[in-house]
C-alpha cells in the first residue's frame, strides 16, 4: 500500500536505517545522564574543620571545629577538655578538608561551607532550572531551525560548557557554566526524542521511546565509574564531558526529517531523505507528491483542517478532567521527585558511595524493558499503581533498617528506584492516553513541567536528612503512596482508541473494561501512522 512506505516502513521486515539513526542519537542521551548527576559527587562537602591561623604566636592555643576556631585565654592548660575563657573567631584562613575519599570537588575548591553552605545547595537547582528553561528555548528553535542544527548545536554546547565548568575561575562561572550546560542537554534530550521518534513507525515506537531513558541510565553508570576513579572534580568534570565527542563527529551525516521539511514545504529535499531511507532498507520508496495528493482528497477534505490552539485551562474541561489533570501532575512530580532522590541521596546510604550510584543506576534499565512488556499485557494503570505503591513501600522500609546494616539499606533503596524508575518511564505514554487530541500535547508539555518543578525542588529534599535522616524518606514515600491511591481513581487505556474528542476522553471513566476481544494497543495502531507527525510538545521528555 502506498501509503505505508513513507518515512517509517512501519511493516518493512528492514530497518536498518532507523536502527542505526536511533542508536546514534541515543548515544548521545548517555551524556545528559552524565551532566544531570554529576553533581553527586562533583558537590560533596568532605568533613572538615576550620583552618587554625597562619601567624601562630608562641603559647598559643586554638580549638578548632567546623565552622569556627577559638583561641584560649588560659594557655597553661593544655587539657583536651577545657573549662575556662575562650574567644572565638571566624574561619578567614580557609578550612582543612579530608581528602581520604575526594581530593578535591567544588565545595572544597570554594569553601562552600558553613555560612556559604547555601551556595553549594544551590549548584543542583540551578542546573535543572536551566534544564527547564532549555527544553523550551530549544523545542521553540527547532520547530524553527530545524531538528538537525538544533541537534548539532545542542550536542556542541555540551561539549563546549562541560569544558568550561571543569576550568571555571569562580564559583559564579562555575555556575554559569553549568546553567547553560543544562539549556543544552535538557535541549537535546527533548529534539533528539522528537527527532528519533519521526524517523521510527508506530510499530516500534513503544520500545524505542522508553528505552531512550535507558541510555540515561547508562550514563549514571558513568557517573559512578568515573567518579570512583578520578577524585578530582576539574578532571572529573572534564573527563565526562568528553563522552559527547563521538556524536559530535558523526551527527552531520544525519539527516533533516521528512517531517520538518514537508511543514516548511520543502518537498523536495524531503523526497530525497525518503529516497535514501528507501535504498537503506533495501525497499521500494514512494512518491510524497502523491502521498499527499491523497491525504488532501481523503475523506478529511480538501484542505487541512485548521488546528485549533487551546490554554492550559482546557486541561480543567470539568470537575471530571480537572481531577484528572491534578492526579496526573501528581505523578510526574513523584515520578521526578523520587527519581533524584533516590540518586542524589546514594552518598548517604553508607558503603560505598560509587557503588551504591551504580547499582541504583542498574535496575533503571531492566526497570524500563519489564514496563514495556508489562503495560501491554496487565495496563498501564495497573503496572503504574503497583510501581508507586512498590516506591512507598520501598522508602517506608528504608526508615526500620538499622544504618549498621546498610547493605539491606542500599537493597531496598534498588527496589524503591526500580519502581519510580517503571513509574517515571510509563508516565510518559500514560498521560498521552488519557486525552483527546486536541489537548494532548498540552497534557504532556504541562506534566513535565511539572516534573522539572520537581527535579529543582529534588537536592533540597535531600538536604531535609539535615533536620532528620528519613525526612527524604518521608518526603517520596508520602508522595508515592497518595499518588497511587489516586491512580487508582484513572480510567485504563490499554487496548482503548486514542480519544479524538473530551466525549471520547469522558467514556474512558465509565467503559467497562473488556477481557476478551481487547483491541491492540493504541501505540501499536498502524491506521494512525499516515497522519501522526510529533512535534517537540508533544514529547515531554523531562529526565
Amino acid at each position: 500500500m502506498r501509503t505505508q512506505c513513507a518515512v517509517s516502513y512501519p511493516h518493512s521486515n528492514s530497518v536498518r536505517f532507523q536502527k542505526v539513526l536511533y542508536l546514534i542519537c541515543a548515544f548521545q542521551n548517555i551524556s545528559c545522564g552524565i551532566h544531570y548527576l554529576a553533581s553527586v559527587f562533583m558537590g560533596v562537602a568532605p568533613y572538615h574543620v576550620c583552618r587554625p591561623p597562619g601567624n601562630l604566636q608562641n603559647g598559643e592555643i586554638w580549638e578548632l571545629s567546623r565552622c569556627s576556631r577559638s583561641k584560649r585565654e588560659n594557655t597553661s592548660s593544655l587539657d583536651y577538655e577545657y573549662t575556662g575563657s575562650k574567644k572565638e573567631f571566624p574561619c578567614v584562613d580557609g578550612y582543612i578538608y579530608d581528602q581520604n575519599k575526594w581530593k578535591s570537588t567544588a565545595v572544597t575548591q570554594w569553601n562552600l561551607v558553613c555560612d556559604r553552605k547555601w551556595l553549594a545547595m544551590l549548584i543542583q537547582p540551578l542546573f535543572m532550572f536551566g534544564v527547564l528553561l532549555g527544553s523550551v528555548t530549544f523545542g521553540y528553535f527547532s520547530d524553527r531551525l530545524g531538528r538537525r542544527v538544533v541537534l548539532w548545536a545542542t550536542s556542541s554546547g555540551m561539549f563546549l560548557f562541560g569544558i568550561a565548568a571543569a576550568f571555571a575561575a569562580d564559583y559564579y562561572t562555575f555556575m554559569a557554566a553549568r546553567f547553560f550546560l543544562a539549556m543544552v542537554a535538557s535541549g537535546y534530550l527533548v529534539v533528539g526524542f522528537v527527532y528519533v521518534m519521526e524517523f521510527i513507525g508506530m510499530k516500534y515506537r513503544t520500545w524505542a521511546s522508553v528505552h531512550m531513558h535507558t541510555f540515561f541510565a547508562v550514563g549514571t553508570l558513568l557517573v559512578a565509574l568515573t567518579g570512583y576513579l578520578v577524585r578530582t572534580w576539574w578532571l572529573y568534570q572534564m573527563i565526562l564531558s568528553t563522552v559527547t565527542v563521538p556524536f559530535i563527529l558523526c551527527c552531520w551525516v544525519l539527516p533533516e526529517t521528512p517531517f520538518w521539511l514537508l511543514s516548511e514545504g520543502r518537498y523536495e529535499e524531503a523526497q530525497k531523505i525518503v529516497d535514501i531511507i528507501a535504498k537503506w532498507n533495501r525497499t521500494s520508496s514512494c512518491k510524497l507528491s502523491e502521498l499527499l495528493s491523497l491525504d488532501l482528497q481523503g475523506p478529511v477534505g480538501n484542505s487541512p483542517t485548521e488546528v485549533q490552539k487551546h490554554n492550559l485551562s482546557y486541561l480543567f474541561y470539568n470537575w471530571s478532567i480537572a481531577t484528572r489533570t491534578l492526579t496526573v501532575w501528581l505523578i510526574w512530580f513523584t515520578g521526578s521527585l523520587g527519581f533524584y532522590s533516590f540518586s542524589l541521596n546514594s552518598i548517604n546510604l553508607g558503603g560505598n558511595e560509587y557503588l551504591n550510584l551504580f547499582l541504583l543506576g542498574v535496575v533503571e534499565i531492566p526497570a524500563y524493558t519489564l514496563v514495556c512488556i508489562a503495560m501491554d499485557k496487565v495496563g498501564r494503570r495497573t503496572v503504574l499503581v503497583f510501581a508507586l505503591f512498590c516506591s512507598a513501600l520501598a522508602c517506608g522500609v528504608i526508615m526500620v533498617i538499622p544504618q549498621k546494616h546498610y547493605i539491606l539499606g542500599v537493597a531496598t533503596a534498588m527496589v524503591g528506584k526500580f519502581a519510580i524508575g517503571a513509574a517515571f518511564g510509563l508516565i510518559y505514554l500514560y498521560t498521552a492516553e488519557l486525552y483527546p487530541t486536541i489537548v494532548r500535547s498540552l497534557a504532556v508539555g504541562s506534566g513535565s513541567m511539572v516534573c522539572r518543578l520537581a527535579s529543582i525542588l529534588a537536592p533540597f529534599s535531600v538536604d531535609l536528612r539535615s533536620i532528620w535522616i528519613f525526612m527524604p524518606q518521608v518526603f517520596v514515600g508520602t508522595m508515592a503512596f497518595l499518588s497511587g491511591v489516586l491512580t487508582l481513581k484513572l480510567p485504563e487505556t490499554l487496548g482503548k482508541q486514542l480519544a479524538s474528542t473530551w466525549e471520547e476522553a469522558a467514556k474512558l471513566e465509565s467503559e467497562n473494561e473488556r477481557n476478551s476481544s481487547k483491541l491492540l494497543p493504541t501505540t501499536n495502531n498502524i491506521g494512525l501512522e499516515k497522519t501522526e507527525a510529533i512535534t517537540p510538545r508533544d514529547s515531554g521528555l523531562g529526565e
